[in-house]
C-alpha cells in the first residue's frame, strides 16, 4: 500500500524529493557520503523575467513574480529601486498583472516620475487613461501639477498640458486649484501662444478656478511680449475688479516694457504710483529703470537714481551697477568708466567680460596706455584671458607713436 503510494507521487516530475526517497531507503541515510538536495531543487518560484534589465536587482523580479501580497510601499520602493528607468514600463507591466494590483497616488506618482526620466512621455500619456478609465483612486492637485510640469518643461507638449488641466474634472474628478491653472497659463506665454492665453483665461470660472493677482500678471506678461501694451493696462486696471491687488512684479513688468519701447517717463509714472500705494520698490524695479534711462542716454540721472535707492533702503546690486558703467563707456566717458568700474571692484563687484573689452577698446582710441596697463591688470586678475584680437589692439597703440611710448609691452603681458 505504501510503496502504491510512493509510485503514484512519483509520477509527477516535480517531486523529486519522492524520488529521492524512492532510490534512496531510509537505512541510506546513515551514510555519511550521501548528500541531500537542496532546498532549491525544488522550488516553485519562477526566476526573475528577462525583460528586466540586467542593472536593475534581480531581487525586483523576484518581488513581483512571488505569489505573497505586496503593499503599496513594497510596490513604490521597487520602482524607486530602479537603476534603469527605461525598465519602468516593462516592470508597469508585471505589476498590473498582479491579482493584488491596487495602485494608489504614490505608485502613479513615481512611475510616472521614472517614465519622466527616460523620456518615456507617450507611456506617460497612456497611464494618465489608465487612471482616466479605472478610477481606483482619487488624484490630487499636486499630482496633476507635476504631470503638467513634465509634459510643458520636459517633453515639450504645451497642447498636452492644456488638454489634461481642462479634462480634470469631468475625466479624473478632481478640480485644479489657481496654482495649476496658473503653470497652464505661464507653459502657453513661455511657448508664445498667446491667443490660447485669454481662452484659458476664460476657462477659469468652468474650472472653478478663482482668479488672483499671480493669474493676473501673466496675462500682462504675455500681452506685453506680444507687443499689446494697451491691452495690458486693461488687464491692469482690472485688478480691482477681481478684488485683487497688483504687487511689485506687476509694475516692474509693465516698467519693463515701457523702457523697451522708450517710454521711460511713463514707467517713472508707475513708479510714483507704486509709491502712493505704499508698494515697496525693489532692486529689480529700480534696475529696470536705470536700464531704461541708460539705453536713452541719461546715464547722470541713472546715478542718481543709483543713490535714491540707498536712501530707500534698497541695495543696489552689481547688475544696478554693470548698467550706469554700460552708460559711461557708451557715452564715450571712458576715463569716468575706468573710475566707476574701480567703485565696483572696491564694492566686491565684478565687471563684466564685455565692459572690460569695451573699456580697452576706448582707452586704447584715446592713447590712453597708462590705463590700458591698470585695466588689463585687473581683467587678468578677475580671470578673463585677453584674446589676440585684445592685444593686436594694444601693441597698435603703444606702437603708435602717440602713446606713452615708455610703457613696454612685456610690463603689460606680465601683468
Amino acid at each position: 500500500m505504501l510503496s502504491n503510494s510512493f509510485l503514484l507521487l512519483n509520477k509527477n516530475p516535480k517531486n523529486s524529493i519522492f524520488r529521492f526517497l524512492l532510490l534512496h531507503p531510509w537505512r541510506n541515510f546513515q551514510n555519511p557520503n550521501l548528500k541531500f538536495p537542496s532546498f532549491h531543487s525544488f522550488s516553485t518560484l519562477p526566476p526573475p523575467p528577462a525583460s528586466l534589465s540586467p542593472q536593475n536587482s534581480p531581487d525586483i523580479g523576484y518581488k513581483l513574480n512571488h505569489k505573497d501580497w505586496l503593499s503599496p510601499n513594497e510596490v513604490i520602493k521597487i520602482f524607486e529601486n530602479l537603476k534603469d528607468p527605461n525598465s519602468t514600463i516593462s516592470v508597469w507591466n508585471q505589476y498590473t498583472r498582479r491579482k493584488d494590483y491596487k495602485p494608489n497616488e504614490a505608485i502613479y506618482t513615481i512611475v510616472i516620475h521614472q517614465l519622466s526620466l527616460a523620456k518615456n512621455f507617450d507611456a506617460i500619456e497612456d497611464i494618465m487613461q489608465r487612471i482616466k478609465l479605472e478610477k481606483s483612486c482619487r488624484i490630487s492637485n499636486e499630482f496633476f501639477y507635476n504631470v503638467i510640469k513634465i509634459y510643458g518643461h520636459s517633453a515639450g507638449r504645451t497642447k498636452k498640458a492644456v488638454e489634461t488641466l481642462l479634462d480634470m474634472p469631468k475625466g479624473f474628478n478632481c478640480w485644479p486649484n489657481v496654482k495649476t491653472f496658473n503653470l497652464v497659463l505661464n507653459l502657453l506665454v513661455s511657448a508664445k501662444l498667446f491667443g490660447d492665453v485669454h481662452e484659458i483665461y476664460l476657462q477659469a470660472p468652468m474650472l472653478g478656478v478663482e482668479i488672483d493677482a499671480c493669474c493676473l500678471n501673466i496675462l500682462i506678461k504675455g500681452l506685453c511680449e506680444n507687443g499689446d501694451l494697451k491691452s495690458a493696462f486693461y488687464v491692469f486696471d482690472e485688478f480691482p475688479k477681481q478684488r485683487c491687488k497688483p504687487n511689485v512684479r506687476t509694475f516692474s513688468t509693465l516698467m519693463h516694457y515701457l523702457c523697451v519701447k522708450g517710454e521711460v517717463e511713463e514707467a517713472f509714472g508707475l513708479l510714483e504710483k507704486m509709491e502712493i500705494e505704499g508698494i515697496d520698490v525693489d532692486t529689480i524695479t529700480f534696475n529696470i529703470l536705470i536700464s531704461g534711462l541708460r539705453k536713452r542716454g541719461r546715464v547722470a540721472e541713472g546715478m542718481e537714481l543709483l543713490m535714491k535707492m540707498k536712501l530707500k533702503g534698497c541695495e543696489p546690486n552689481e547688475a544696478s551697477y554693470q548698467e550706469i558703467l554700460y552708460g559711461l563707456l557708451e557715452l564715450g566717458k571712458f576715463v569716468d568708466a575706468k573710475e566707476f568700474m574701480s567703485v565696483m571692484l572696491c564694492k566686491g563687484m565684478n565687471p563684466s567680460l564685455l565692459s572690460y573689452k569695451k573699456l580697452i577698446r576706448g582707452l586704447c582710441k584715446a592713447n590712453l596706455i597708462g590705463d590700458v596697463d591698470l585695466v588689463l591688470k585687473q581683467m587678468v586678475k578677475q580671470g578673463f584671458v585677453p584674446k589676440m584680437g585684445m592685444w593686436k589692439l594694444v601693441t597698435r597703440s603703444l606702437f603708435s607713436g602717440t602713446g606713452a611710448s615708455n610703457i613696454c609691452l612685456t610690463q603689460i603681458t606680465g601683468a
